[in-house]
């Protein structure tokens, strides 16, 4: 009896890679590459300027009567820390941030866009327009157009007059609730337009289940519409928040921090203290304790953010 061996199959060779051939790049080589050109405009004209406003921040540099600036450390924040019209400024910028970002803008945007989904297209339509050229007209312009609207002879208490009302200088009294009410006015679109969009995400069956169990408006709104949009509601605080951080041509226009320093937020200090009195060292110093400010609120709301995810 014969006994046949069966050889094992051999295994398929790879034929070794060709000298002329050029190798692939690694994976995650290749996924990063289509970033690069973004990522050397990100360091050129946004890390490279933050550094460099950074490293100016512990100098004495001025623009005028010096020829040469020197290191001196933690100096300029102290005298920060050190000077009222910095905690004064802190005061107002958080107030103006409260009252015109995260009650009016935010509170405003979600009651428009809730109404307006129950309104009728023409209605719709012309709030949206009024509300977003607001929004679109440059921070100059609505400046101007607040400052006219309430001036001792503006609108405002034009329409007092008329209705026998006692007007006042809003705009010396109240400088600082005038601009809080300004920024509401021009930057309300945005949260409109966030809110929205969110509101068009709600799936209309529970809604209407809702309203069939007897849920009233408020109900409604409290138990089912914020909790799905919380989200929406979260990004929604974060950019308003910075951009508000950020303001200062609508005050400038307005009041230019008057009077008395009423109405001088961060960023109007900054520019005072950089450009009038030529402290650029000092400037930037606040202008870097505006950024820490900045970073702050935007790490509170990442982190409700992702604690809610």
């Amino acid at each position: 009896m014969t006994t046949v061996t069966k050889r094992p199959a051999s295994e398929p060779t790879t034929p070794p890679p060709s000298p002329h051939r050029p190798r692939p790049l690694p994976r995650s080589l290749a996924r990063a590459l289509p970033l690069s050109p973004a990522v050397v405009l990100l360091l050129l004209f946004l890390a490279g300027p933050i550094a460099y406003c950074a490293y100016i921040a512990f100098t004495d540099l001025q623009l005028t009567g010096q020829a040469e600036s020197s290191f001196v450390g933690f100096d300029n924040f102290r005298t920060a820390f050190d000077d009222e019209a910095f905690l004064n400024a802190v005061r107002l910028t958080l107030v103006f941030t409260v009252i015109s970002a995260l009650i009016g803008q935010n509170t405003l945007g979600l009651a428009l866009a809730a109404l307006m989904q129950r309104a009728s297209k023409p209605v719709r339509t012309l709030v949206g327009a009024v509300v977003i050229t607001a929004w679109v007209l440059p921070e100059v312009v609505a400046g101007f157009l607040l400052y006219a609207f309430f001036r001792r002879e503006g609108t405002l208490n034009a329409i007092l007059d008329r209705l026998h009302l006692p007007s006042q200088n809003w705009l010396f009294t109240l400088p600082i609730l005038a601009v809080s009410f300004a920024n509401v006015w021009r930057g309300t679109a945005f949260s409109m337009l966030v809110y929205s969009a969110a509101l068009n995400e709600i799936p209309q069956e529970i809604t209407e289940a809702a309203e069939v169990d007897g849920a009233g408006g408020w109900r409604r709104m409290w138990h089912i519409t914020l909790p799905m949009i919380r989200r929406s509601i979260g990004t929604n605080l974060m950019l308003i928040t910075l951009q508000t951080l950020s303001v200062f041509g609508l005050i400038w226009v307005m009041t230019r921090g008057g009077p008395g320093g009423k109405s001088q937020t961060l960023p109007l200090l900054m520019y005072e203290e950089a450009f009038q009195k030529s402290l650029i060292g000092y400037g930037t110093a606040v202008a870097l304790l505006l950024l820490v400010v900045g970073s702050l609120f935007s790490v509170v709301y990442l982190r409700l953010l992702r604690t809610e995810a």
